[in-house]
């Protein structure tokens, strides 16, 4: 965990409540997709947690979606703002057990990390399936950059305006060769992807709400079959087979 100043470059409206933020600092402490970042706003008595989409050596992008007050302030900093950010935090999505063919599921706004995810198993030599699902076409974003990247891309969405109709777990059924999953997105949407027989094993990035973010106030645990774990410590990724539901 390392705590710095980041300033702002660049806030893109993606859809009506979801934005692309561009905030240039040292990123030297983010070892892995799938890590979080906790961000302080005036007035705001805790930190915001968000997942980091994708990263250079001088530079953090996040996909945010307003959900509330320092989400709308976050998005409406203007450039130049600096911001106290705790970066570095998490275990991370772990490439290494993932196969040569795993499929990255997302849904809404967690379909963030995976992007920053897809993007560095290519340059491992790695394939990945992107499966993401969105409730409608006007909530979907994202999907030309997940295009640009190459590999081959499924959206679901849940009226069909965009994609197939269904969910996101009806695009991993597409694919029954892939079953390894790294998977984001809502509780619900996680669970489903969890009981998919034909997927024997993968990763599950949780969310919780957080006070710390580093493990020392015990605000986000979560059961496990190992006992119960810090989303924001142990996590935010935990493995199939110790997820209790």
């Amino acid at each position: 965990m390392k705590k710095s100043l980041f300033t702002m470059e660049h806030a893109r409206q993606l859809t009506e409540d979801t934005y692309e933020l561009v905030l240039s600092g040292d990123t030297s402490a983010i070892t892995a997709p799938g890590q979080f970042v906790n961000i302080e706003l005036p007035g705001k008595f805790l930190r915001r947690p968000i997942s980091i989409c994708n990263w250079t050596e001088d530079a953090l992008m996040l996909l945010v979606k307003v959900v509330g007050e320092g989400t709308k302030e976050l998005v409406r900093c203007v450039p130049g703002t600096e911001l106290d950010v705790l970066s570095g935090l998490g275990n991370g999505f772990d490439m290494n057990l993932a196969g040569d063919h795993p499929v990255l599921a997302g849904g809404g706004i967690g379909i963030a990390p995976l992007y920053g995810l897809a993007q560095r198993m290519l340059e491992r030599g790695q394939n990945p399936t992107i499966a993401l699902g969105f409730r409608t076409g006007k909530d979907a974003f994202y999907v030309e950059e997940f295009a640009a990247l190459g590999c081959r891309l499924l959206i679901a969405t849940e009226d069909g305006s965009l994609g197939v109709k269904g969910f996101v777990t009806d695009c991993i059924q597409a694919v029954p060769e892939c079953d390894y999953v790294l998977s984001c997105g809502p509780l619900p949407m996680l669970k489903a992807v969890h009981s998919l027989p034909q997927l024997k094993d993968g990763q599950f990035s949780f969310e919780a709400r957080m006070g710390c973010g580093f493990g020392a106030c015990m605000g986000c645990t979560v059961p496990t079959k190992d006992g119960y774990k810090r989303v924001c410590k142990d996590g935010p990724i935990l493995y199939k087979e110790e997820i209790v539901w």
